[in-house]
């Protein structure tokens, strides 16, 4: 194949987890129940946050936010891979590629941002009560949204761009699941240097920054929430800080490890499985993690399904 231009008309094959066909069939349930749970559950959130005016809270509208953000990231990965499996084609076009990259890191990135957000909102909450409705007002909450959005875009547009000027040779197998920024690059016959260091700059400044927002607010919230004299209210407090932690170091910890690994020896299968966590399981859990385990969250799912209800009682009467 020609380097240059006719790359853009070319197509790659995405390997997926195994070859073996005796294995496909537990790998589409596995992923499909997978996604299907994530939908579902991020849904309802949205579903609640909106139908339920006690909601309509700064916590919960981010919380609405990174929902959005986790269906449209699953959305733009796992149905592919599904198609591919139930198909038996490896097949995926060049701009095809190039859209699934840019929608990825796009999802993926307000994901980071939002996790950020939603830290400095419970330290806002945690540490500064008194002053809480004041700081987190809705303009400020709409622009903290809103500037996330910007970034996200600015940044997967430059990651995109960065990748079409490549030029790719005879070898255009990914061994991935979907098209994964690192591995395209590592594909291209073209000098790489330059797309090497905007990712590694993208994963320090950006993964990097977040993750140190993070921990920053969770330090300062433990340490308001020992001085709470109440034992009871401090095992609840420290268990929702622990759980939040988890899923968050689950999300970074495995994606910066994939993005800063890219010049390691590390085999395919295993940065295939470590973006399976960032990718699918964390969307999955984070419904569980920050929602479902919420009363007032509980109420306004009781709620809502108590109305569709009724409501088909009316309509059948």
């Amino acid at each position: 194949m020609e380097m240059g231009n006719d790359t853009r008309s070319s197509e790659f094959l995405l390997l997926g987890f195994s070859e073996e066909s005796e294995l496909q069939p537990l790998i589409f349930g596995l992923f499909l129940s997978m996604y299907l749970i994530t939908v579902l559950g991020n849904l309802l959130i949205i579903l609640a946050t909106i139908s339920d005016s006690h909601l309509h809270t700064p916590m919960y509208f981010f919380l609405s936010n990174l929902s959005f953000a986790d269906i449209c990231l699953t959305s733009t990965i796992i149905p592919k891979m599904l198609v591919n499996i139930q198909t038996q084609s490896k097949v995926i076009t060049y701009k095809a590629c190039i859209t699934q990259m840019y929608f990825f890191l796009h999802f993926l990135g307000l994901d980071s941002f939002l996790l950020t957000v939603m830290a400095y909102d419970r330290y806002v909450a945690i540490c500064h009560p008194l002053h809480y409705t004041v700081i987190m007002n809705p303009r400020l909450c709409g622009l903290l949204v809103l500037a996330s959005w910007i970034m996200c875009t600015l940044h997967s547009l430059l990651q995109s761009l960065m990748v079409l000027r490549l030029a790719f040779c005879t070898h255009l197998k990914i061994p991935h699941f979907f098209c994964e920024l690192n591995q395209i690059v590592q594909l291209a016959c073209s000098n790489t240097f330059f797309n090497d260091m905007v990712i590694y700059l993208a994963a320090v400044l950006l993964g990097c920054g977040c993750l140190a927002g993070i921990l920053y607010s969770y330090c300062k919230i433990v340490s308001s929430i020992r001085a709470i004299s109440s034992s009871r209210g401090k095992y609840n407090a420290f268990s929702t800080c622990a759980s939040h932690l988890s899923v968050v170091s689950l999300f970074y910890f495995t994606g910066l490890g994939v993005y800063l690994s890219s010049a390691a020896t590390y085999s395919s299968d295993s940065i295939a499985a470590a973006s399976v966590m960032y990718t699918v399981v964390t969307p999955m859990l984070n419904p569980f993690i920050y929602s479902l385990r919420n009363k007032d969250i509980k109420r306004a799912l009781r709620r809502l399904l108590r109305g569709k209800l009724e409501k088909g009682q009316v309509s059948r009467d």
